[in-house]
């Protein structure tokens, strides 16, 4: 008997209908369709050209969805070899010349990328969505996001983005980052971070 396959579909731009197959929820929580499609309006055209660096990714849904949307790389980073199995099936149906997947906690594998990324002339998106609630020993994980962020000495980020459960309060400023602004849908929130030293 063949279990059925979670899928979600990309929104907008030059895959927009090709459907991403979304790995086991016990693991990962795929971003919600109207956050993903408020997200991406906020950012229109200032995505293209950029490189996204999406953290936590699962199915990669998101980094996915920039791609689709023109920019020029999307980093993607999942720990669970399941999904990040499921993540490198879905950048081969999509691109997958415009993907960089890498199997490993995004708190050491996100810095790398950063400082890899440090001295290029391409301004970065760093998109960080923690599992809220499902995985053991997860509970100090917005600290260690937020720490990650704090941390960030890259000149070239344009925009560093939080998807996070409504309740939680989000610092004001991270390292040199600032909260923008934050939208919240029900249960889940978008918070976003520029870099203070730009203003």
């Amino acid at each position: 008997m063949k279990k059925n396959v979670l899928t979600t579909q990309i929104i907008a731009g030059k895959y927009k209908g090709k459907k991403v197959e979304l790995p086991s929820l016990d693991v990962t929580r795929s971003s919600k369709a109207r956050v993903k499609e408020s997200f991406f309006n906020v950012l229109q055209f200032d995505i293209i050209d950029k490189i996204f660096i999406e953290c936590f990714a699962g199915s990669g849904s998101i980094g996915l969805e920039a791609v689709s949307r023109d920019v020029k790389r999307s980093y993607f980073v999942e720990q669970d070899r399941h999904s990040y199995n499921t993540l490198v099936k879905n950048c081969k149906s999509i691109d997958m010349d415009k993907c960089q997947t890498m199997l490993g906690d995004t708190f050491e594998q996100t810095p790398a990328i950063l400082n890899s990324l440090k001295n290029s002339s391409d301004e970065l998106i760093v998109y960080i969505d923690p599992p809220f609630d499902f995985r053991e020993g997860m509970e100090d994980i917005y600290e260690q996001s937020f720490k990650l962020v704090s941390n960030i000495e890259n000149e070239n980020i344009f925009m560093v983005t939080f998807e996070h459960v409504s309740t939680l309060e989000m610092p004001e400023t991270l390292g040199f980052f600032k909260l923008d602004k934050t939208k919240q849908f029900g249960k889940t929130s978008l918070s976003y971070y520029t870099d203070s030293r730009n203003n």
